[in-house]
């Protein structure tokens, strides 16, 4: 059996130490847009497939069986992708998707908003310090709305849009602690966090300083599931998943 394992995730490293451990072939794939990756074990390619008709072309070419979408809950165009060749190859395909933080301690009085551009108009009203976690891509949503704030950015990679001279750029990644995230949201006098609902447990100790401390919260919610993919929430299911195909 060979298993395309579209990655870049916690859980899909852990998925790919799970299938390492069995006969099953599997490749991780990673879209490239980190400089310095997290490399999960086995054999792994890094870029882009070319659209639909490229991850089609491949999914042929290496004659994959099975298809694991362990990507980002916010790398929407990958997932996209995927359902559509997946469907036009007959090649069975699963979703490995972390729980989001809609039912986490503090939620509810979270603002929940539906696009960076809502963010960042909304941000601009609560805070004059905010501290945004959405990763460099959607930082051009930001630039005019807070222009005039003194932002704190933190990235894993360097910005690729100019941001304003007030602002400052951390570059950092996770996992964090509560003491850590505490330190930050003190030394920087945030009074705004800005974030996505990416779940999962590595940023989530930002959340809980900002509760602790009573800073407002802005997440940036997830788009709607695909309908008729299978879904599941953590790297053993999926890795269950791969064995009742196998």
């Amino acid at each position: 059996m060979r298993v395309l394992v579209l990655g870049g995730t916690s859980e899909a490293r852990e998925l790919a130490v799970m299938l390492e451990a069995t006969d099953v072939q599997f490749v991780s794939s990673l879209a490239g847009r980190v400089e310095r990756p997290r490399l999960p074990v086995g054999p792994v390619r890094i870029g882009g497939f070319g659209g639909v008709a490229g991850l089609r072309g491949w999914l042929r070419g290496h004659r994959i069986d099975a298809v694991v979408d362990a990507t980002h809950p916010f790398a929407e165009g990958m997932s996209a992708n995927a359902v559509v060749a997946c469907r036009a190859e007959d090649v069975p395909l699963l979703r490995l998707e972390r729980p989001g933080w809609g039912g986490a301690p503090g939620s509810e009085d979270w603002h929940w908003v539906d696009d960076h551009s809502v963010a960042a108009a909304l941000t601009a009203r609560l805070g004059r310090r905010p501290l945004l976690t959405v990763g460099r891509q959607p930082l051009d949503h930001f630039v005019g709305p807070l222009a005039g704030h003194r932002a704190v950015v933190r990235v894993v990679d360097p910005p690729e849009v100019d941001l304003p001279s007030p602002w400052t750029v951390l570059m950092d990644r996770g996992p964090y602690d509560l003491a850590g995230e505490l330190e930050l949201l003190g030394e920087h006098d945030i009074d705004v966090l800005v974030t996505k609902d990416s779940g999962g447990t590595y940023t989530w100790p930002k959340m809980a300083a900002a509760g602790q401390l009573g800073v407002p919260v802005v997440v940036v919610r997830r788009r709607a599931a695909v309908d008729a993919v299978e879904t599941v929430p953590d790297a053993g299911a999926a890795a269950e998943w791969v064995a009742a195909r196998a």
